[in-house]
């Protein structure tokens, strides 16, 4: 099985050379079949991983994204329709946060990519109007509408500053718009029935547990269950919010029903902006959109598992 390295240059702080030569060596100690190739813009991974799977029809293909979740999704959506692909995830983003759904598993490391075993996952299909266009998308981790988008759109633009790490610009956002408290006003109907109308803090529709780099807005959330975990934070005061946001970045929020309603599992959903359009994370990137419809997509994709090292290796 021939396995593609699709690699974000942008990530990892410009690591790429050394992710380049480190994966040539250890495939050539492997005598492992890999190719490599580096983006050149945004959407780019997901039309080479397409255009690749439309003209090698034979055998299985393994696609490595090595970047963040966003060049994660773009891969996923890439490869969506190929039953032959295998997809997996050397983290080297801001947030990289579906890896951490995988607890004890080293993704760093090329040989145990090289190694690894599918394991089937969830995903979120979502169709509507996207960036001006109508589109169908799929989702490997998180949506974020509201506070936690708006974190992302901030932390964004921060890490582009000197010394600014991923964490870092995440911690940063955070406290920024902790001050303007900047929410969504929406219209979310979860499995035909209208479960809130009017301006709330945020929602978050999870895959995954986590987002922004750690937070685990979504603790009950499991990859293979095929169900979405929904999040509803109210338009709650100041003090409430910042009284709510330790726990919410650890996982231990969901008992705080004066706040919201945490771990709502559904099937479809359906969110509508009523003030004409949202801004939406996706996997860690920010696009602007209209109504959109959310379904989950039980074992949609088959995700590569890095094998795991016994203690006497």
């Amino acid at each position: 099985m021939r396995t593609v390295f699709i690699i974000n240059p942008k990530a990892g702080q410009g690591k790429a050379k050394e992710l380049v030569r480190a994966i040539h060596e250890t495939a050539e100690r492997l005598q492992a079949d890999i190719s490599i190739y580096l983006t050149q813009s945004v959407y780019d991974a997901e039309k080479y991983v397409r255009d690749y799977c439309r003209k090698h029809t034979e055998g299985e293909i393994r696609f490595i994204a090595c970047g963040g979740d966003g060049t994660l999704n773009e891969v996923l959506n890439g490869a969506i329709d190929c039953p032959r692909a295998i997809i997996g995830v050397i983290p080297e983003g801001t947030g990289n946060d579906f890896c951490r759904n995988f607890e004890g598993v080293d993704f760093s490391s090329i040989e145990a990519q090289l190694q690894g075993e599918p394991v089937l996952c969830d995903a979120i299909r979502y169709s509507g109007l996207i960036n001006g266009q109508e589109q169908t998308r799929y989702c490997a981790n998180m949506f974020n509408i509201g506070f936690d988008s708006n974190v992302a759109d901030k932390a964004g633009s921060l890490k582009q500053l000197p010394l600014v790490s991923g964490s870092l610009a995440y911690l940063l956002a955070v406290l920024v718009m902790m001050i303007k408290k900047k929410g969504a006003n929406l219209r979310i109907e979860l499995d035909g029935k209208v479960e809130h109308e009017g301006r709330l803090l945020l929602t978050s529709i999870g895959n995954g547990r986590f987002c922004g780099g750690g937070i685990q807005s979504n603790p009950a959330a499991t990859l293979h269950d095929g169900v979405m975990d929904i999040n509803i934070v109210n338009d709650v005061t100041r003090p409430q919010f910042i009284s709510l946001l330790p726990k919410y970045m650890k996982g231990t929020h969901t008992g705080r029903t004066d706040v919201g309603r945490f771990c709502l599992k559904v099937k479809k959903a359906v969110i509508t902006p009523l003030d004409g359009s949202m801004r939406l994370c996706t996997d860690g990137e920010i696009t602007d959109a209209g109504t959109l419809t959310f379904e989950a997509v039980a074992d949609a994709f088959r995700f590569n598992l890095p094998r795991v090292q016994t203690p006497e290796e």
